[in-house]
């Protein structure tokens, strides 16, 4: 029968508790970086709204559905390319 390392069960939640922290922060990120895109990189549109490019916009709904990493390669990209400022990442 294996036992568990004492120091096993302290590092468990401290690891559970960090990687929350870190995904809380990539969807802050996600958003503020979603935020800026939606203003700054759409085009207008016939009924005189402004809407992101399809790319741009399908890297916002990914950050939406928790896809975070996915969404912040793209709209990283896509800021840069636009010479927009990066928010700052926590």
């Amino acid at each position: 029968m294996r036992r568990t390392h004492p120091l096993a069960l302290l590092l468990i939640p401290l690891l559970v508790l960090i990687g929350t922290s870190a995904r809380a922060d990539d969807a802050a990120y996600c958003a503020a970086m979603g935020n800026l895109a939606w203003r700054y990189i759409a085009a207008s549109a016939i009924d005189g709204t402004s809407k992101p490019d399809l790319e741009t916009k399908a890297a916002i709904e990914e950050c939406d559905k928790g896809n975070y990493a996915a969404g912040i390669a793209v709209l990283e990209r896509k800021l840069r390319d636009n010479h927009i400022t990066l928010p700052k990442r926590s």
